[in-house]
């Protein structure tokens, strides 16, 4: 069976719209198809089994046929200092910086690598201090590149400088490695060399990348640093090598043509020059703030104690904030559109449909659906563009089976422009740690994958299926918004997987349960990792895997406070909000192979536990489902009052009968022990709780991804839907629930 890709990609702006309100569409063609096709459907069910794919058509202007037009991804971090004048007619100069090189050299295509300059490729005109194909310093000037010829190492700090005096026509090049912990035998280098060309007129002056060209009205850099760079200067004299050699080479200020320091507005892109010439610039492609510089020596964790440390920033050429298309169609959303999960359906001959999902809110006035489902678009975000999977060899051992390629691998494997997820890692092997949505997201559908959205589906076809009114909001609008978007819900319903948090959106939560809310958590490892949304870069979201838990990568040392607000990175569990506190359970197991099932509890017979079970006869809960045969599956949360689970809370059902796959979280283990899985340890499990808040509220958690799975086996007349429709009926009736300490 052959597998093809997409011809069409898309994404939104903005990502979540109310009726009325107008959305656009940046849409791109591959491969050349002319011609694509565009509808507007609302998806009321995935992909998730033969013939379950459930959409409504929603005329709009957009639909019908329309003119492809091919729109390239520039990929690549880099800094612009938007001022070619400044930089024309230098005769005497020096180029200096500290730099940690992270991939050198460039495989399996070797490359040069631009640290800083004005080389314009496109015009050949232009000077540059960079590292050639072979990761040796060089100079780049009037088209001829000169080298140090010594390759540098990657992951040591090293100052290099170019020293150019284009009237004697020579140039002095220097790299020398800093003093660091571990050792080295490196030594400094420095040669004078001959020049025999002259320095046209280049671009504008580029920091971590070189000028490639204006392509489709848009700029495109080549030549991508990876690495940190730290304390880039221009000198407007010629610097001798007693000076280039000289501890903290100090310049004085009317020498200073620029000295940008990267460690100032770390929040944002500015760029800001020290010098008084003020030759301010800005960072392109969100690269990485809030890192360690060439000085740092371990004393200081957060950026904002010591921000004379933090003076560097590491660039990536695959980082991506914003793919940067026109947009290409531009509807209103029907005033009288329902609320929920909608998609841009593009299609061209050729390839499979490509959906753009987007979120019709409820009317911003106007009356309420007693529920809301909470889309967790922060998660969705998160895992976009997931590669991880087809990473050779762990991969099989993680989800224990061979994984198999679709049309979202092979997208990802032709398309590298389009970026990772924060489950993958740069080129260069350092953590992804920002996301955006202004680029193609090819995994975040109705079809394929049984994961975060479309498993989400499922839940939305149940309350479909049982006639229950319902709206749709987001992570996005609730980090915005805060505790005014759920205030006028009886009831709010998490998605399957809430896995990713900001303090804002936790805030909310937890107002709205203080205000006598009703909460269903109906999945597991929810409110795990911290995020924070920068406002520096809409679309964008930021995380950094700190310390502990469960993690795909592990955050370089000193580099846990996020750069966009300066909160401390990684899990809510160590900051003093485990998911417990919230929803009674906490992540504490995961596998992927088979799925369980739940077994009433003899706290599930408690009276107050009463209407969870009305019409259930059996112990035995959920032993069927779309995920491995089961409801209890993929990632479990388990109760415990030591993480703040409330100690009146009732655990109603408990899984068992795990496979061995499924193993213990990092967390969870103080040291590493044999039996820490699903056959010998009674600790892999999955929780479902009950608890009465004592503002008059309650909060119901399933504790398993898988949960939703089960709710639509036998056309959702099974126990598992009788059970999750008890629940959210009680929640949906206003009378008060007391806690058994008030009574």
């Amino acid at each position: 069976m052959s597998v093809t890709m997409p011809r069409v990609l898309g994404y939104a702006e903005p990502l979540s719209v109310a009726p009325g309100e107008e959305i656009r569409f940046m849409v791109g063609t591959l491969d050349g198809p002319r011609r694509y096709r565009a509808e507007v459907v609302r998806v009321v069910c995935g992909d998730v089994a033969p013939d379950a794919l459930k959409t409504v058509r929603v005329p709009t202007s957009i639909d019908g046929e329309h003119a492809g037009v091919p729109q390239p991804i520039h990929a690549g971090s880099y800094a612009v200092v938007e001022r070619p004048d400044a930089f024309a007619g230098l005769t005497r100069f020096t180029m200096h910086a500290f730099i940690q090189p992270t991939r050198v050299p460039m495989r399996p295509v070797p490359q040069r690598q631009v640290i800083m300059g004005t080389w314009a490729e496109d015009r050949g005109t232009g000077f540059a201090l960079l590292l050639d194909e072979a990761g040796a310093l060089a100079l780049l000037l009037g088209g001829r590149l000169i080298s140090l010829g010594a390759p540098l190492t990657a992951r040591r700090w090293y100052h290099v400088a170019a020293s150019v005096d284009l009237t004697a026509r020579t140039a002095t090049l220097r790299q020398a490695p800093l003093a660091e912990h571990t050792p080295s035998l490196e030594r400094a280098i420095e040669r004078t060399l001959t020049l025999d060309a002259s320095a046209q007129p280049g671009a504008e002056l580029f920091l971590a990348a070189a000028r490639r060209g204006i392509e489709a009205g848009r700029l495109a850099t080549t030549w991508h640093f990876n690495g940190k760079l730290d304390r880039p200067a221009l000198v407007r004299r010629a610097l001798t090598s007693a000076e280039l050699a000289a501890p903290g080479l100090a310049i004085a200020p009317e020498d200073l043509l620029a000295a940008w320091d990267l460690g100032a507005d770390i929040d944002g892109e500015r760029v800001s020059d020290r010098s008084p010439n003020h030759l301010h610039g800005r960072t392109v492609n969100a690269p990485k703030r809030a890192v360690t510089g060439h000085n740092w020596d371990g004393t200081a964790m957060d950026w904002r104690r010591a921000p004379e440390q933090y003076g560097a920033i590491h660039f990536h050429d695959d980082d991506l904030h914003d793919a940067g298309w026109a947009p290409s169609l531009t509807t209103r959303i029907p005033a009288d559109a329902r609320s929920g999960v909608y998609a841009l359906r593009l299609a061209a001959d050729g390839g499979p449909d490509f959906w753009v999902v987007f979120y019709v809110r409820p009317p911003r006035r106007g009356p309420r659906a007693p529920i809301a489902f909470l889309a967790s678009t922060a998660t969705y975000l998160c895992y976009s563009n997931y590669r991880a999977r087809m990473r050779p060899g762990p991969a099989e051992l993680y989800i224990g089976a061979l994984p198999t390629v679709d049309t979202t691998d092979l997208l990802l494997m032709h398309h590298p422009e389009l970026g990772g997820s924060t489950y993958d890692v740069h080129s260069d092997g350092s953590g992804v740690c920002h996301v955006s949505r202004r680029r193609p997201l090819v995994n975040v559908r109705p079809t394929g994958r049984l994961w975060n959205l479309l498993l989400d589906l499922c839940l939305l076809d149940w309350l479909e299926a049982h006639e229950l009114p319902y709206d749709v909001i987001t992570d996005d609008d609730l980090h915005a918004e805060g505790l005014p978007l759920l205030q006028d819900y009886a009831v709010v319903l998490t998605g399957c997987h809430p896995e990713y948090y900001s303090r804002e959106m936790l805030d909310a939560l937890a107002a709205y349960l203080g205000r006598g809310g009703r909460l269903m958590y109906m999945g597991g490892n929810g409110f795990y990792w911290r995020v924070s949304y920068p406002a520096s870069h809409p679309g964008l979201i930021e995380m950094r895997r700190a310390e502990d838990g469960t993690r795909a990568w592990v955050e370089s040392v000193g580099e846990y406070y996020h750069s966009s607000t300066g909160e401390y990175g990684g899990l809510w569990r160590r900051q003093g909000r485990a998911p417990n506190v919230l929803a009674g359970v906490g992540f504490v197991a995961q596998g992927f192979d088979r799925s369980s099932y739940y077994r009433r509890t003899e706290a599930g017979h408690d009276p107050r536990a009463r209407f969870i079970f009305e019409g259930i006869a059996e112990d035995v809960l959920g032993d069927f489902g779309l995920f491995g045969d089961g409801a209890a599956g993929l990632e479990l949360d388990a109760f415990n009052t030591a993480l703040g689970s409330p100690p009146w809370a009732l655990v109603v059902a408990s899984s068992e009968n795990h496979s061995n796959a499924f193993q213990l979280v990092n967390e969870e283990m103080n040291v590493s022990f044999a039996g820490a899985d699903g056959q010998f340890s009674a600790a892999v499990r999955a929780d479902m709780v009950f608890y009465e808040h004592p503002a008059g509220g309650a909060v119901f958690s399933t504790g398993s991804i898988a949960y939703v799975g089960s709710l639509g086996h036998a056309h959702h007349a099974n126990n598992i839907s009788r059970l999750t429709l008890n629940v959210l009926r009680r929640f949906l009736d206003p009378s008060p629930f007391k806690p058994p300490t008030s009574r």
